[in-house]
């Protein structure tokens, strides 16, 4: 079984260490979530990612709570909701969220969608800095963010993003905005990294499969890791949550990672984040 020791920290911009493999909890029902929180932290995660929209912020909290682990052992991302953009809309539904999770405070916030069509995630992105200054916050960052997003908070705010979490998996595996992300700094977080198991049919995975004798979706979790993709899987099995963390007893090699990165098809699982609406 995996040991927290075993899980490496990726570096923020400023300075805060994330693990670099966590626990998703998208689509887990709020009465579920508290024991698969749980279950989680038992096999050795550290790093949880909720978000406002999920509604199960106190089922995390509650989970965490009920480990018996300190709160600074385990680091906790929520994400703020599409309808809460603006300045002080950030603000207050980050108390809000702190309420629900029973906590100080988040070791990161995320701006969930950019909205472009809002024209707003800048002044949003203020609001996100004033959190920081607080301490509300240990680090800041945005999910779904485009480069040209990107480039328009470098010119009119004076915080870089510490994390963009994009989808990424191995039939969309945006290179170009990977490359974006380490010219400024910013760290690739991995929704989707399964691809929703779209991807673990694929015949290319299946002999990888067989070679190291693991799963599809462990070799798919273990190349995140080896490209330095911070990921985070979901699932509300406590097979498949062990199973998914184990992933840390082999490794990939160049030739095994070229032919994953030969399934890349521009494939999205979820919306186009320029025109997605909330």
């Amino acid at each position: 079984m995996t040991t927290t020791a075993e899980v490496p920290t990726v570096e923020l911009n400023n300075g805060v260490r994330i693990p670099q493999f966590g626990f998703g909890v998208f689509q887990i029902p709020p009465d579920e979530t508290a024991q698969a929180v749980r279950t989680a932290l038992e096999a050795g995660y550290r790093h949880i990612d909720t978000a406002q929209m999920y509604r199960n912020e106190a089922g995390v909290g509650a989970g965490i709570a009920e480990s018996g682990l300190k709160r600074e052992d385990v680091f906790v991302t929520t994400k703020l909701a599409n309808d809460a953009h603006g300045h002080d809309n950030a603000i207050t539904a980050l108390e809000g969220s702190l309420r629900r999770l029973g906590f100080d405070h988040v070791d990161l916030y995320l701006i969930h969608w950019p909205l472009p069509h809002k024209e707003n995630y800048v002044r949003t992105w203020q609001g996100f800095e004033e959190i920081l200054r607080a301490g509300k916050a240990r680090a800041i960052g945005v999910s779904n963010f485009q480069p040209g997003h990107l480039d328009r908070l470098a010119e009119e705010t004076e915080t870089v993003p510490a994390v963009n979490q994009i989808e990424l998996h191995p039939a969309l595996q945006q290179s170009e905005l990977r490359a974006y992300h380490r010219e400024h700094g910013i760290a690739t977080e991995a929704w989707s990294p399964l691809a929703q198991a779209e991807v673990l049919d694929d015949p290319v995975l299946a002999e990888l499969a067989g070679k190291h004798g693991r799963t599809a979706a462990q070799v798919v979790l273990r190349w995140h890791l080896q490209l330095g993709n911070i990921v985070f899987p979901k699932s509300s099995s406590p097979d498949r949550i062990r199973q998914n963390i184990d992933v840390f007893g082999f490794e990939l090699d160049d030739e095994d990672m070229t032919a994953i990165g030969k399934l890349d098809a521009g494939r999205r699982t979820g919306p186009d984040p320029d025109a997605f609406t909330g």
